[in-house]
Parts: structure tokens; C-alpha cells; sequence
């Protein structure tokens, strides 16, 4: 399984990453925005995505979109800091698995991740 982690922020894309350690990716490539997230997606095809809302350059519901538009059953969980509820509920209608907001401890972070992989 590989998996992508999206945030401009490097300090929670390594919480991320610890977090979902427990999960065993085989690969676990990171970006800093939006655009970078679709290159290396285009190029590596993760079956799972952390992907943050707001980003440089490509906001995370445009990202969702084209990364869903690409691989269909790509399984991702929205990480944002934005309470709205209206964001997470375009996120799931846009087809995000999940939706966590920060702050998160590891424990939200492993829950979600999981009932959005299927194994809650």
C-alpha cells in the first residue's frame, strides 16, 4: 500500500506519518501543496491520501477532485483545520472517505484512517 500525505505544514505531515505507521505503508511519499500532490500522484498512484484544505497554490477539495478523477478508488481523508461544516460535507460529497479537523491527536487520526480504509 502506498500512501500520500498532503499539508503544507512538514511538522504535520510528520505527525501523519507517525500516526499512521501502524497501517504499514510500503511507500509514503509526502507534498507541500496541491500541485506537487498531483505530480507525485500522477507518478506513483497511492492507494490512500491525507490531503489538507487549504494549500498553496491547489487548494485540497480542487486536489480531491482531479486525484478521484484519476483513480476513482483511491481511498482519502480530508485533514483540515477548517471546523466548517460544510467543508467536510463537500469533502464526502466530492467522494472523500473521511474527514479529520486540527488540531487531532493520533487517536483521530487512526480512527478515521481506518473506518475510511474499511477497517473499523
Amino acid at each position: 500500500m502506498r500512501l500520500l500525505i498532503v499539508d503544507d505544514s512538514e511538522i504535520i505531515r510528520r505527525a501523519l506519518k507517525n500516526y499512521l505507521a501502524e497501517f504499514s505503508p510500503t511507500e509514503v511519499f509526502e507534498a507541500s501543496d496541491g500541485e506537487l500532490a498531483l505530480e507525485i500522484f500522477r507518478s506513483h498512484r497511492p492507494e490512500w491520501v491525507t490531503l489538507d484544505v487549504t494549500m498553496p497554490k491547489l487548494d485540497g477539495l480542487s486536489c480531491l477532485k482531479e486525484i478521484l478523477s484519476l483513480a476513482p478508488d483511491t481511498k482519502v481523508l480530508l485533514v483540515t483545520a477548517l471546523s466548517a461544516e460544510t467543508t467536510a460535507l463537500t469533502a464526502l460529497e466530492l467522494g472523500a472517505k473521511g474527514v479529520v479537523i486540527k488540531p487531532f491527536s493520533a487517536t483521530d487520526v487512526r480512527e478515521a484512517f481506518a473506518e475510511a480504509i474499511g477497517q473499523s
